[in-house]
């Protein structure tokens, strides 16, 4: 895809609708968008490549758009394959051109493609090193730990064009969710799931970079993934200050369940009946077995409260319930509500597995009481489920 941004800048990124797995491990069913663009000025740079997966697609792409001309520069933000799998065949096919990035991005390009030789060929650049290309000037900004320590990402003063890397991104191809974030019916919703999934460990750093571009006049914020934003930015940006503090977004209660034979999904369901019958406003209940674990990981973060229904496994809680709070550890999960139910029909052991896990995160508040279920969920198991109910709400 060739679309012309001004008189100067040129996308000439791929969308990928045959993606099964993004990294192996999320599902994409709107596809995924390896972004790339050109600014075609006194000097010619190129701003990123894209995965192998697309990469006949991007060649061609780029060719078109040069229209002749000769590129001098490839700057390259991020180093992960999604972004930068064509680099070996760019320095190849343009011999004279001059390879821009982070000192730590230069040292990392012999892990990624062997036998390169770049000596002479490489610009590293460091916070506030300046590119000049003519009208267009990049202005280079750190950014380690989002999501690599390699990451740079660029501010071009004279479209007022942030060059994000992955921060701002999300999941779907342009062709499916739009070209700009006006045209995204829902951009929150995936980028959200993009976010946790992805960079979410790293709200530290998001932080310290939201803190030197909000000192910039930005216009546009032009990402590795997912659409360009130009419109309301402001949005975007106090979208990413409360998912890098992990603060609160939508007060309600998310109910994670990991359920066997149906019994400890009852009680869950039960649970949220009462809990919504009590005034809980958005509660909402999600089957751990069946649905998209990056969903739920990123609901999880999203809620204020969080409620986790397993039955007992092994000695030890059931496996789905196992990687979902797996994953939110290492996702940095904190600063939370959290209420246990636990179902064992001779030795429930799920509640005392949870607990643990959670005690390997920051600020994890444990509702009491923890309810215990036997086998299936019973009259005189009401009782506790009101009170934690109460609990939860208080």
């Amino acid at each position: 895809m060739i679309r012309n941004l001004n008189d100067k800048v040129r996308y000439i990124g791929c969308d990928d609708l045959d993606l099964d797995l993004f990294e192996s491990q999320y599902i994409v069913p709107e596809g995924m968008a390896y972004n790339s663009y050109l600014i075609l000025d006194d000097k010619v740079a190129i701003m990123d490549t894209a995965d192998a997966r697309k990469g006949d697609e991007w060649k061609a792409n780029l060719k078109e758009a040069l229209s002749g001309r000769t590129p001098d520069y490839l700057v390259v933000h991020h180093m992960e394959p999604d972004h930068s799998a064509l680099i070996a065949w760019v320095l190849a096919e343009y011999p004279s051109l001059t390879l821009v990035a982070s000192a730590k991005a230069i040292q990392m390009l012999g892990q990624f493609f062997e036998d390169l030789n770049i000596d002479g060929r490489t610009l590293a650049v460091k916070e506030g090193s300046e590119l000049e290309l003519g009208e267009h000037k990049l202005r280079f900004i750190g950014a380690p730990m989002v999501h690599w320590p390699e990451v740079m990402v660029s501010f071009d003063e004279a479209d007022g064009a942030l060059y994000s890397a992955d921060a701002f991104g999300k999941f779907g191809a342009l062709s499916k969710c739009g070209f700009y974030g006006r045209d995204d019916d829902d951009w929150a919703c995936e980028a959200r799931r993009y976010y946790f999934n992805i960079v979410g460990k790293y709200g530290a750093p998001v932080r310290t970079l939201l803190e030197k571009i909000l000192q910039l006049p930005i216009r546009s914020i032009r990402p590795l993934h997912g659409p360009i934003l130009e419109d309301n930015l402001s949005e975007y940006i106090d979208l990413y200050k409360i998912w890098s503090s992990y603060a609160v977004e939508t007060d309600g209660i998310f109910i994670a369940c990991a359920s066997i034979h149906g019994g400890t999904m009852a009680a869950a369901q039960k649970l949220a009946e009462i809990l919504r019958a009590k005034g809980a406003g958005r509660v909402e209940v999600s089957d751990l077995c069946r649905s998209d674990f990056a969903e739920n990981v990123e609901d999880a973060f999203r809620h204020s409260k969080l409620v986790l229904a397993a039955s007992s496994y092994d000695a030890g809680v059931f496996t789905p319930m196992y990687e979902f709070l797996h994953r939110l550890q290492i996702k940095g999960f904190c600063n939370r509500k959290v209420a246990i139910v636990e179902n064992g029909s001779w030795a429930p052991s799920a509640g005392r597995v949870m607990k643990e896990m959670l005690s390997a995160m920051n600020g994890i508040e444990i509702v009491d009481p923890m309810v215990t279920i036997r086998s299936r969920m019973k009259k005189a198991d009401i009782p506790a489920l009101e009170s934690l109910a109460d609990a939860i709400l208080n």
